[in-house]
């Protein structure tokens, strides 16, 4: 009705199966824990959770905190780069339809 180009439902243990070229670009899960194990598995260093229903975006990167090698100079700030970048275009993209 609102021109959304939508498919599903489909099982949270297999959607991620989906992604990919001529598949699905985006994925909606009920629950923290149903979408964040697959998304680290597709691609740790460069993926994004977003929160929805919220007057603005929340974006956190996939990555956890990395206190296992503080002070080594071995994180990666990929994960942190890409969230930063997806909540920038959020924010736009939020910011012209107002």
């Amino acid at each position: 009705e609102l021109g959304y180009d939508v498919a599903g439902l489909y099982p949270a243990d297999t959607v991620f199966l989906r992604v990919g070229p001529e598949k699905l670009d985006l994925i909606i899960t009920m629950f923290h824990d149903q979408g964040q194990i697959a998304l680290k598995t597709l691609g740790f260093a460069n993926t994004s959770t977003v929160l929805g229903g919220l007057p603005l975006p929340i974006v956190t990167a996939s990555q956890g905190t990395a206190y296992d090698i503080v002070g080594q100079n071995r994180a990666d700030p990929a994960g942190l780069t890409a969230a930063f970048d997806l909540a920038h275009r959020l924010a736009i993209a939020a910011r012209k339809a107002a």
